[in-house]
């Protein structure tokens, strides 16, 4: 399984293979590249919090879901508080402009409904998408370190197994661009939180750093919990590319603070 970087009409984004390979889903992380939107939201900015122009926005929507080849406009999206609330999409939770308003809180989607894209937003935390070609089942998480820490990758995969009949062997998961370990330096508090939900074997995903701060994987962290909630290391594919050193290609909150756009991950069954 690797990570491919696709170009669509101008729209970069990046595709796992693992989950392509299975076929029957649409599916992609964006970059900030190949959109409408000017200034410091340049160019494919989905981020409806960003203050730009709405016509831009829903422009670089409309590219970036034509691209992944998604089918039709109907999303599935979240208010998303850095938890590890994952949310089923039933149908009343459907709509088709992603500036109308949800009345739930949730960093996490799935579903079985076809036709419908989920989509989850970072700009440096963790995108993760899931696949179970079987059952027909798919999701989308968002994972800053609160949310790793909570286990959303595994409450992710518990929705799928407990409400779709999932077989966790099946499961294909993709932890799509974000902040590296080098990037994402931080104080005691995170290492701190990583221990008390994982032990110690954790500590072999995070380093001290010579100014006596740490340096905290992320993605290996979130790889590592869907180990252990059952999914098998040839179903989970880690992209390499981080936020943080290369703005050219996305955005990053650590690196741009408020002066940016947002990045979408979307999944939708065909």
């Amino acid at each position: 399984m690797s990570f491919l970087e696709k170009t669509v009409r101008g729209v970069v984004y990046l595709a796992s293979s693992g989950i392509e390979d299975a076929a029957g889903c649409a599916h992609g992380f964006s970059t900030r590249l190949g959109g409408v939107s000017e200034g410091m939201w340049a160019s494919l900015n989905l981020g409806v919090n960003r203050d730009d122009d709405p016509d831009h926005v829903h422009e670089n929507y409309r590219r970036f879901l034509n691209a992944i080849g998604a089918k039709g406009d109907t999303i599935a999206i979240t208010h998303q508080v850095h938890g590890g609330v994952v949310r089923t999409v039933t149908t009343a939770d459907l709509q088709t402009d992603p500036y109308d308003k949800v009345d739930y809180d949730a960093d996490g989607l799935v579903t079985d409904l076809p036709g419908v894209t989920l989509l989850v937003y970072t700009a440096d935390c963790i995108p993760i998408l899931f696949y179970d070609p079987v059952r027909r089942v798919i999701g989308a998480v968002h994972s800053g370190w609160r949310g790793t820490a909570a286990g959303i990758v595994r409450n992710a995969v518990e929705k799928m197994t407990d409400l779709y009949g999932c077989r966790r062997e099946d499961i294909r998961a993709a932890i799509g661009p974000g902040i590296c370990a080098n990037c994402f330096e931080t104080h005691e508090d995170v290492p701190n939180a990583m221990t008390t939900a994982l032990g110690t074997g954790v500590l072999k995903h995070i380093t001290i750093k010579e100014n006596g701060k740490f340096a905290v994987d992320l993605k290996a962290i979130n790889a590592m919990r869907l180990e252990i909630a059952g999914l098998s290391p040839e179903h989970i594919d880690v992209c390499s590319a981080c936020t943080g050193c290369q703005p050219e290609r996305f955005w990053s909150h650590r690196k741009m603070g408020q002066q940016r756009g947002s990045m979408a991950a979307a999944i939708q069954l065909l």
